[in-house]
């Protein structure tokens, strides 16, 4: 479906030729609430001025504006609120409701020519069309959305010379995350105005919505626009623009000061005051207004003036929060002290952000056993949505913070469950696969409301009994192909339950050949009796090639007394590098390993290169392909005392070869097109010594993969010209290729777009000379067709009358009218161009209008 609103354009502008201006509108947006799956109420705000213009034009008034909906459909809405403010201003509201077709992305945009007279930033504002538009996503898994609410009005005044704030006071009844930015205000078809330009010194904060003018230093009317983003979990869901006027004035008159906290954070239930004081330098009477989404809530805040002295005024807010106040973000309340001057009243702006947060639940109980731990926990006083339960080995305590709900970062505590609202005890075995010994194992666990985590439970620690072997030991001892040696060692048991699992006690030695214990052999390599034999020399392994893990299973006459746990010996493995050797240590251990010492083996001698406490180390400054031996110590322990400390462990023996692997830097390449010639010129440059061929790669649109066009030898070709087969679109890569064959990563993908051809002319003359005697683009009909997808022309009279339409992107109107097939008369015609181009990302919709100036001689 092809947009319309050019159409109006037409008659639009027969209507400001005649000089009819409709000179009225300053400020406003458009909210909607959400009332169905796909129904909702859509409200439009604007202020416009009732003061006629400089030259006698009365402003024009408004009972019913047209909402564009975004899915092919518009309204005429009525208005069911006017108020006539202070200094000219009316504010007036229109209600509509709008059912859409279903989930998607829709742009709500009113349009109503035109702007009052005077804007300074604005060129010839009294014929610019006005525009606001709000931008809604319908997204059944992001749940039901209403924008937020904007409580302050968009019309503001400013002294010159003086600092200026406005804030919005946008409230979100969702509770979703808002960010803010200034964005140009709009006019026909929702577009960007041209020309339009922010005065100097103005920013807003993204965060709290203060739009701040850092002392305007002009006198006049001003207007801007703020782009709010609504996010709910890290995806945007809408966005509106609030179009704002403010006007700067000249004045003696000073600015009142407020003072306020900036932050308050408290435990649903928990009562609020806040104290309020605005002093006026110039001893004016001061107006306190409090504005914010704490006031629009069921049990909502309140505010009261508390006392005036002198020039000094005082208020106070008090809110009772209870359950209901719960939400991920703050409630910002906007604070605004006015004075009563009677030349140019002045205000100050303070923001406080409240924060309501979910209280706390507390362990019950916390009991462990050989290799699991089961928690326990009551209700907090507020009903939730699911708890989020935390975990990690040693304990980690932080002082309490009314502003900090879940666990903060760097605590070391990791998430290990979600679970349902109606669960309240857990049993923690790793999945089933058991907790390890020899640790202490802490425990944190959130509440959730909705999407707000509530405060973190106190911390709970427990150590699993020791009722099952802990090995302590994987260490290979001889690096072999065939008789490979590895040390194994572990620690008994010391608190077996000797009533449920009486002995005799044995030992079962069970070995997999690789590092997870993926493929332990059904039959132990060893069987042990007693529980003080703790020791095993195994032997008989590939060393030389694979890793090795063990488990060692305690079993009584009636079979296995414990899960038992895996442990694997260290790896080191080698990768060859130019001039250099990686060395990566893998292994699969339940202690900790705090430093690993990586030694050159020399015959019988070791050198020790570096002791650190990571998994790898670089060996540098090497000959290629002459081969070089590693071994890897590790050094570690349990965090619980009662095992062998420290606890020391081998690699076997690995030998790495340096070898040039290393691939060259990606070239730069540089794109131009020749749009007469129809090609693109690429050109291309390396800045490394060993690089001796490019290779080219083409895409036409952005979403296409690369493929290569050609290899070239470099340095003998820098350059080449391509012609694409539809159009100059397209995107370019290269990679590089040195003299051992590395290949280079793609280079920055560099994408040029279709060159402009779909060029009109503004005058045709039948009169059959071969010079304009058509009306078509000035291209040529190859180009034209190569470039031009879909066309839909449309050519009308001054009239409104439409005398020429067709689907041909060439057009090839020789001023005659459709219904009559005579000649036009002669004069300005008003031409319509929707065509969908072949662009870099696709077809893409363009609108091209425009007029035609006929003439028929002879």
């Amino acid at each position: 479906m092809w947009n319309k609103r050019f159409i109006l354009t037409v008659f639009s502008f027969w209507f400001i030729v005649a000089g009819a201006w409709a000179t009225h509108n300053r400020a406003g947006e458009i909210t909607y609430v959400q009332i169905d799956e796909f129904t909702y109420e859509i409200t439009i705000t604007t202020f416009t001025n009732t003061q006629p213009t400089t030259s006698g034009w009365p402003p024009v008034d408004r009972p019913v504006l047209e909402i564009a909906f975004g899915d092919n459909t518009t309204a005429m809405v009525d208005r069911v609120e006017m108020i006539d403010l202070p200094d000219y201003y009316r504010k007036n509201t229109y209600i509509t409701t709008h059912t859409f077709p279903g989930p998607g992305t829709y742009e709500l945009v009113v349009e109503d020519p035109n702007r009052n007279e005077g804007v300074s930033n604005i060129p010839n504002s009294v014929t610019v069309v006005f525009s606001i538009k709000t931008i809604m996503q319908i997204n059944p898994a992001l749940g039901p959305n209403s924008t937020p609410q904007l409580l302050s009005p968009p019309v503001d005044k400013a002294a010159l010379n003086r600092l200026f704030i406005h804030n919005p006071a946008a409230w979100d009844p969702d509770g979703d995350s808002l960010a803010y930015k200034l964005t140009p205000c709009t006019g026909e078809n929702g577009q960007p105005i041209e020309g339009f330009t922010f005065p100097d010194d103005i920013s807003m904060n993204e965060t709290t919505g203060d739009l701040v003018w850092d002392k305007p230093t002009e006198l006049g009317v001003f207007n801007v626009a703020i782009l709010i983003e609504e996010w709910r979990e890290g995806v945007k869901i809408g966005q509106i623009t609030r179009d704002l006027q403010i006007e700067v004035y000249e004045t003696e008159n000073m600015p009142p000061e407020l003072l306020s906290e900036q932050q308050i954070c408290v435990e649903a239930g928990d009562s609020v005051t806040i104290d309020i004081k605005a002093y006026d330098p110039d001893g004016d009477d001061l107006v306190l207004t409090p504005l914010g989404g704490a006031f629009e809530v069921d049990n909502p805040a309140t505010y009261t003036t508390t006392g005036t002295v002198a020039d000094t005024i005082y208020g106070q807010i008090k809110w009772g929060t209870d359950c209901s106040h719960i939400r991920r973000q703050p409630y910002l309340l906007v604070i605004k002290a006015e004075d009563q001057d009677e030349d140019i009243p002045l205000a100050d702006l303070h923001h406080i952000q409240v924060w309501v947060n979910g209280p706390a639940t507390q362990f019950i109980s916390v009991t462990p056993t050989n290799n699991s731990i089961e928690l326990n926990w009551f209700s907090p006083s507020c009903d939730v949505t699911g708890y989020d339960l935390y975990r990690k080995t040693q304990s980690y305590q932080w002082l309490f913070d009314p502003c900090l709900t879940g666990i903060p970062q760097g605590s070391g505590y990791e998430k290990i469950a979600i679970l349902d609202s109606a669960i309240t005890t857990f049993t923690d075995n790793e999945g089933g696969e058991g907790l390890l010994q020899g640790f202490q194992y802490c425990y944190r666990i959130v509440p959730r409301y909705n999407d707000a985590p509530g405060y973190a439970s106190a911390e709970a620690c427990e150590t699993l009994v020791r009722g099952v072997p802990v090995i302590t030991n994987v260490s290979i001892e001889n690096t072999d192909t065939l008789n490979g040696k590895i040390y194994l060692a572990w620690s008994k048991p010391t608190e077996i339950d000797t009533v449920e699992y009486p002995g005799p006690y044995t030992y079962r030695v069970f070995r997999s050949p690789d590092l997870w214990g993926s493929n332990f052999e059904p039959t132990p390599i060893a069987t042990l009796s007693g529980l003080n034999d703790t020791l095993l020399l195994d032997s008989g392994m590939n060393t030389a090639a694979n890793a090795y893990s063990y488990k060692v299973e305690l079993h009584n006459t009636n079979g296995l007394v414990a899960q038992p746990m895996v442990a694997s010996s260290l790896h080191l493995k080698t990768y060859g590098a130019d001039n250099r050797v990686v060395l990566t240590v893998e292994k699969n251990v339940p202690w900790i390993n705090h430093t690993y010492a990586f030694y050159q083996v020399d015959g019988q001698n070791e050198i020790l290169l570096a002791e650190v406490d990571t998994l790898s180390f670089l060996h540098e400054n090497l000959p290629n392909d002459e081969p070089f031996y590693y071994r890897v110590k590790s050094t570690g322990s349990y965090t619980e005392s009662g095992f062998v400390y420290p606890i020391v462990n081998f690699s076997q023996i690995a030998r790495g070869i340096p070898v040039d692997t290393v691939p060259p830097e990606a070239p730069l390449i540089n794109v131009e097109a020749n749009c007469d010639a129809f090609y693109n010129e690429v050109t291309w440059q390396s800045t490394d010594a060993e690089v001796v061929d490019v290779e080219l790669y083409y895409a036409s649109r952005t979403d296409k993969p690369l493929s290569m066009l050609r290899k070239f030898p470099y340095p003998d070709t820098t350059m080449y010209r391509h012609t694409p087969e539809l159009s100059v679109s397209g995107c370019y890569s290269a990679k590089a290729i040195d003299s051992a064959g590395n290949r280079s990563a793609f280079s920055a993908k560099v994408c040029i777009d279709s060159c402009d051809y779909y060029d009109l002319p503004n005058v045709i003359t039948t009169n059959n000379d071969g010079l304009n005697d058509v009306f078509r683009p000035k291209a040529s009909d190859d180009i034209i067709l190569k470039t031009i997808a879909e066309a839909e022309i449309q050519i009308f009279n001054r009239w409104g009358n439409l005398v020429f339409e067709t689907t041909d992107p060439r057009i090839l109107w020789y001023g005659r009218d459709k219904h009559t097939g005579k000649p036009v008369p002669s004069g300005v015609y008003y031409y319509i161009c929707n065509l969908k181009e072949k662009r870099i990302s696709g077809l893409e919709e363009r609108y091209k209008v425009g007029f035609v100036h006929v003439y028929h001689t002879k």
